[in-house]
């Protein structure tokens, strides 16, 4: 049997789907990690792992050599080393994205630059290495700015600032924070107002755009999402053949992407281009309103047995999330049973245990638990899942 390697993973969600599709697949899954009890489901599912430096291609690609038999496929499902196993799969041979493009394009400042070259249309940015430099920038380009990290994912450290002593401390945020991986600069950004969505495609394919529901300022915290996105066909198409030309200008039509966009007054613009699969559940939500499994085909495309996308349903979902509200110990989460009892909830999941103390991060990590519904319509699918997240309560002791 096969190995098919992942180079660290994401703590929820999508990593442990992963290995499950490799098997379904005839693979035998191995995650490379620096610490393999970070991710609970290696252990509790029996997925083999290597303690590996994955900051290093050279190493990880080492021992990949060690494992011994063949190796159909080498990726990742956290962004933080996307590159890596696409560097590593280039050198064993095996299908991989642009190792060059994925790291260009997770530098924001190159992403960006890229665009504006290919005449793509994003918002106004500048990259900047220390608060003084931030401030000025945030003058040149006007308030209110977006200060975030030029190297991040998951809307960790990213900020909406008002003022220059906002710009400041987000800033020294950025640069100082043990949540994050070092930063040489943050990027401050033109304040797109208007709904934000994003597009998920897969190589030169769109799959469907999301409607993103985020929390309160200043804070870009998503707390739910739709798909599809309720938009008229002309919107759709126009975010489709953005998100293509943004995909066509950074090289990226490879596998997946998700693309975060905006319209505003000015039209819809590129946010950020992500080459990944979407977090936040995204991909099980399409999963549910199209029958195509973005992770198996991501799972299958790294291995050299690329499958075509067909929808096989045409109906609507949503996901919700329980998001913490203060610091604390979690101690438990009632309602999970009468959530999962809403007709059209599908899936309720957990995000955090109890016994965990919670630290805001203000970003993807305060999500305590999530509600997954389905139904034959876009509206019908977010009222059972808001329905799903009322029932939910969680008790944390400060």
């Amino acid at each position: 049997m096969s190995w098919f390697v992942l180079v660290e993973s994401n703590t929820t969600g999508s990593g442990r789907v992963f290995c499950e599709r490799a098997r379904e697949l005839g693979l035998r899954p191995v995650v490379l990690a620096r610490d393999p009890a970070r991710y609970p489901y290696v252990a509790a599912d029996g997925v083999e792992a290597r303690q590996v430096d994955t900051g290093d291609p050279a190493v990880v690609l080492s021992a990949c050599r060690r494992l011994g038999g063949q190796i159909a496929g080498v990726t990742s499902s956290s962004e933080y080393h996307i590159a890596t196993a696409a560097e590593v799969a280039r050198r064993l041979g095996l299908p991989h994205p642009d190792p060059g493009a994925i790291r260009a394009c997770r530098d924001k400042a190159v992403q960006r630059a890229v665009l504006r070259e290919a005449g793509v249309p994003s918002a106004a940015f500048a990259p900047a290495r220390t608060p003084g430099t931030a401030v000025a920038a945030a003058q040149r380009i006007g308030y209110p700015v977006v200060v975030k990290p030029v190297a991040g994912s998951g809307s960790v450290a990213t900020r909406l600032c008002r003022d220059a002593a906002e710009v400041e401390a987000a800033t020294h945020h950025v640069l100082n924070t043990d949540g994050l991986p070092p930063q040489s600069a943050v990027m401050v950004e033109e304040y797109l107002r208007g709904a934000e969505y994003s597009v998920e495609t897969f190589d030169d394919q769109v799959v469907g755009v999301t409607r993103k529901h985020l929390g309160a300022e200043p804070y870009f915290v998503e707390v739910g999402h739709d798909f599809p996105a309720p938009l008229d066909p002309a919107a759709r198409a126009a975010a489709g053949e953005l998100a293509h030309a943004a995909l066509k200008a950074l090289e990226l039509c490879w596998g997946p992407a998700h693309v975060e966009i905006r319209y505003g007054a000015a039209g819809v613009r590129i946010i950020e281009v992500n080459p990944r699969l979407a977090g936040g559940m995204i991909p099980r939500m399409v999963e549910e309103a199209t029958g195509i499994d973005l992770i198996r085909h991501t799972v299958a495309k790294a291995a050299g047995r690329d499958e075509p996308l067909r929808a096989t349903r045409e109906r609507a979902a949503s996901i919700r999330f329980l998001v913490a509200d203060r610091e604390g110990m979690l101690t438990g989460i009632d309602g999970t049973k009468a959530a999962a009892r809403v007709p059209g909830v599908v899936e309720v999941g957990f995000t955090r245990a109890p016994g965990q103390y919670l630290v805001l991060r203000r970003s993807f990590q305060d999500r305590l638990c999530y509600v997954i519904a389905a139904a034959d319509t876009g509206p019908a699918a977010a009222r059972a899942a808001t329905t799903g997240l009322h029932a939910l309560k969680a008790h944390i002791t400060t």
